[in-house]
């Protein structure tokens, strides 16, 4: 059976906001490695961002340090041939998660949607971003995405190593050498959180769990809003028993513009229950986090229905006032370039927003039926 992980005390974490935060202190660290890099990101593009990844990976491997990375067989489709030659040219294993093939039929949309880096096996950083230039960089409209990562010290870096661990031994039966021992001390309190697909999604019961007894605040922040009939439902019934519901969602800027769609089909219930709505302006939301009551959650998953149906997915659960604190606090600051949707603007929508409403809710709902 498999094991669940355990809350871990005595870890230190500090939340970094929006890639020219993130990407400089992941290189950095990066730079400092002596023993192991361990990269598992689902989206990878070659450019500037992913240069920089590059020369950090080759000094590395050129200094001894072991260099290995998972890939997604489809996020990783503009890596270059070329920026993957240069790479393996210096011993760095990459290893391709679920190479698309016809012959896989649906099989081909089981995706490794994680985003990891461990340096040295002391040192992690997780979230949502992906090896890109559109989180930093990019000049594109509603460019540079909002996305968080958190950078971890302490000993859940350890389930953090395993969650790797247990892939790489899953693609290529080979277990890797394990890293160093955390001594005790005072810290944040952390867990390990994932869904596999269908059949494992401890992030979503957690989440579940956490707002059916909550007594003050649910806030939820996600780039794809195509909750289960489970969330919306737990949802409505926190806002109605005067909970405070609030959702900020990715507003024009969306690189899934039928998601921006098909998610309209939930506000009506959500709006006349209580629940706030708010849809994020200047540029795409790219970033996953909850906050319910004194708890918190962040990492890779939306919560939506691809993601739990076919993903690999991580989070980390926080419950530590002063981190779900500075959670808050971000969902304070976000909220300040949000346009909030009133039950009252959303019914007098034009006739043919509801129509692309209603296309697109439908086609999500079947693709969720294929086997």
């Amino acid at each position: 059976m498999r094991k669940q992980f355990e809350w871990r005390n005595g870890n230190q974490l500090e939340l970094l906001v929006d890639g020219e935060r993130f990407f400089p202190v992941m290189l950095e660290e990066m730079n400092r490695a002596n023993h192991s890099l361990l990269l598992e990101f689902y989206f990878v593009t070659s450019g500037k961002i992913l240069d920089k990844f590059i020369d950090a990976m080759v000094a590395a491997a050129r200094r001894g340090v072991m260099v290995k990375m998972v890939i997604d067989g489809f996020g990783s489709y503009r890596f270059s041939k070329a920026d993957r030659s240069r790479l393996e040219a210096e011993g760095i294993n990459i290893v391709v998660y679920n190479p698309l093939h016809l012959s896989k039929f649906t099989r081909n949309f089981a995706r490794d949607h994680r985003k990891l880096l461990v340096v040295d096996q002391q040192v992690a950083f997780i979230g949502g971003t992906g090896l890109s230039d559109v989180y930093w960089l990019s000049e594109e409209q509603g460019c540079p995405w909002h996305e968080l990562m958190a950078r971890i010290e302490g000993p859940v870096v350890t389930d953090l190593v395993a969650l790797f661990n247990q892939l790489w031994k899953r693609c290529t039966g080979l277990r890797l050498p394990p890293g160093g021992a955390f001594e005790g001390q005072e810290g944040t309190r952390i867990r390990v959180r994932t869904v596999q697909g269908f059949y494992q999604q401890d992030i979503k019961v957690s989440f579940l769990n956490r707002v059916n007894s909550a007594t003050d605040k649910v806030w939820l922040m996600t780039a794809y809003f195509l909750p289960s009939f489970s969330m919306r439902h737990a949802l409505r019934r926190a806002a109605k028993r005067g909970v405070d519901v609030r959702l900020i969602i990715a507003g024009p800027y969306t690189d899934q513009p039928w998601v921006f769609h098909a998610s309209k089909r939930y506000y009506r219930r959500l709006l006349k229950s209580g629940v706030r709505i708010y849809e994020y302006q200047p540029r795409f939301l790219h970033a996953k986090m909850s906050v319910v009551d004194e708890w918190g959650s962040m990492g890779s998953c939306n919560l939506d229905h691809w993601n739990l149906r076919w993903n690999l997915e991580a989070n980390i659960e926080l419950d530590d006032p002063l981190c779900v604190q500075q959670m808050t606090e971000v969902f304070h600051s976000d909220l300040h370039h949000c346009q909030e949707v009133t039950y009252e603007a959303w019914s007098k929508r034009p006739w043919y927003r509801r129509v692309k409403e209603v296309v697109w809710a439908w086609i999500s709902q079947l693709v969720l039926k294929i086997r």
